[in-house]
């Protein structure tokens, strides 16, 4: 590859993040200009470490990393953080160009012009829909898929030669989603995501960086995701075929070694020549990739005490897409064990303020019979204390404390001995998901609220969670945009908000 077609390049890198923690380890890869490529990698891998990278906010600890000079970076976020929540939309923007220009990803200084005219252009570009109305409106005041949509926007305002998307399409519907993919399909420039949607990055990725997590490399695909599982699937097969061999002939070799070391005199020699054979043979087996691991199949038990109703909804409140007031509906929903409920409508609706209202008996309008065990799931992983370790948070929801029972629960969902005194804060958006489906086992709740519980999930493990909440046995209420998520649970009722 030309060095005039490299945007940016990765040469003998090494990162360690935190005490005793490799992400990279002397990686080799490299990007051509208006290229678009996928990383994708096990949760914990490393991926969202290689933007901080990218952007400066990281260092290596060896090796180096190329960028053009001259070249603008701008990084959607997976999400906002909480200091900034407080902001209103214009100075969440105004803020984002000051953070560029400070980390050298831009040139810019002093004031934008016409800020409000860029804020304006980029909203629609999202399909942030009354933007003419938003620019005072704080931040934290937007839904989920809203906030997406707003992240989005804080990297496209800055027009960048390198668009770094981490989870783009968490919290967005289904239009959200296609207004994104349409955005890049046309986008000439570079652009690098991290994301679990396979059928998303199909319809404009070129190429794959693919994160391992046990080699510490970058390995390096061209193609899309289907491309690259076919490829990698090709390459494990020849890896495996070739051990199988060499495997037989070493202990052919083996066998022969001990045969004619048990006859003495100068059959000793031969024996010697096939132990040098068969180790010979053991220094050409290759380290086969190892896939990915899944979490394990688990069940979420149910509170059992628990008959007659769970909780019911009279009425609820929404946001008008057009005058975005709230208004007022009637509903008739009672809910007892074994049913499960899908809440449907688009961003910004209020769905997520619902279930907020529903979790913590903040409504008139529900009621949830007292001494019922309510499992709340939030998209933001709010309901998580950060600063928690995460055996202080799997302990803290258990009704009876056994500390052998918490450690099984977690070494399922991929929570290794090292993450177990890990603060919540420090692990990835991915990590902190497989944490908070932990507790829901460890809680046995009667109730089970979850806001978009597939956001930043290894799309391994998502089958595996579907099959959980389909067996789940005591109520349930769920928000989903990922229809072939939601098409894997049972679903005996939908209150679709639109309607």
């Amino acid at each position: 590859m030309a060095n005039t077609d490299t945007i940016l390049r990765f040469q003998k890198a090494s990162f360690e993040y935190g005490h005793n923690k490799p992400i990279l380890n002397e990686v080799d890869c490299s990007v051509r200009r208006g290229s678009k490529i996928t990383i994708m990698g096990q949760n914990g891998a490393g991926k969202t470490t290689i933007f901080g990278l990218i952007t400066g906010a990281l260092k290596l600890e060896s090796g180096d990393l190329f960028v053009t000079p001259g070249v603008t970076i701008a990084i959607s976020r997976q999400v906002i953080p909480r200091v900034e929540l407080n902001l209103t939309l214009r100075e969440f923007f105004e803020k984002g160009f000051d953070d560029s220009v400070k980390a050298g990803l831009r040139k810019d200084a002093g004031k934008i012009y016409d800020i409000d005219k860029k804020i304006d252009e980029v909203l629609e570009v999202v399909n942030l829909k009354g933007h003419e109305k938003l620019h005072d409106r704080i931040v934290d005041t937007f839904s989920g898929g809203q906030q997406a949509r707003i992240l989005l926007a804080s990297a496209l305002i800055q027009d960048p030669d390198i668009l770094l998307l981490d989870e783009p399409t968490n919290n967005l519907d289904k239009a959200g989603i296609d207004h994104l993919t349409e955005f890049l399909i046309g986008y000439g420039k570079t652009v690098l995501v991290i994301s679990h949607e396979a059928e998303f990055l199909n319809k404009f990725t070129d190429g794959v960086l693919y994160l391992d997590i046990y080699t510490k490399k970058l390995e390096q695909y061209v193609g899309n995701y289907f491309d690259v599982a076919e490829q990698i699937a090709i390459r494990l097969e020849k890896e495996n075929r070739k051990n199988a061999q060499l495997a037989k002939e070493i202990q052919e070799n083996k066998d022969k070694a001990n045969f004619f070391a048990n006859k003495g005199g100068q059959m000793r020699m031969v024996a010697r020549r096939m132990r040098d054979k068969a180790e010979e043979l053991e220094d050409e087996m290759v380290d086969v990739r190892r896939e990915d691991k899944t979490i394990r199949p688990f069940v979420i038990p149910s509170q059992p005490e628990l008959i007659g109703k769970i909780i019911s909804i009279s009425e609820f409140g929404i946001i008008s897409p057009k005058t975005h007031k709230l208004i007022q509906r009637k509903a008739d929903v009672v809910m007892k064990k074994k049913q499960h409920l899908l809440l449907k409508g688009p961003n910004g609706i209020g769905k997520t303020t619902l279930l907020e209202r529903l979790a913590t008996s903040g409504d008139k309008s529900s009621e949830i019979t007292s001494g019922v065990r309510v499992g709340y799931y939030r998209q933001d992983f709010s309901t998580l204390n950060f600063e928690d370790t995460v055996y202080d948070s799997l302990m803290s929801v258990m009704d009876k404390k056994i500390e052998e029972t918490m450690r099984a629960t977690a070494a399922g969902f991929l929570i290794t001995k090292e993450m177990i005194y890990t603060k919540i804060g420090a692990l990835s958006e991915g990590q902190k998901g497989l944490v908070a489906f932990a507790r829901l086992v460890l809680q046995r709740p009667g109730l089970l609220i979850l806001d978009e519980p597939t956001n930043h999930i290894n799309f391994r493990h998502i089958p595996i969670i579907a099959e959980a909440l389909n067996k789940y046995e005591g109520a349930m209420i769920l928000v989903s945009h990922v229809p072939d998520f939601v098409q894997k649970i049972r679903i005996d009722e939908t209150l679709d908000l639109e309607k």
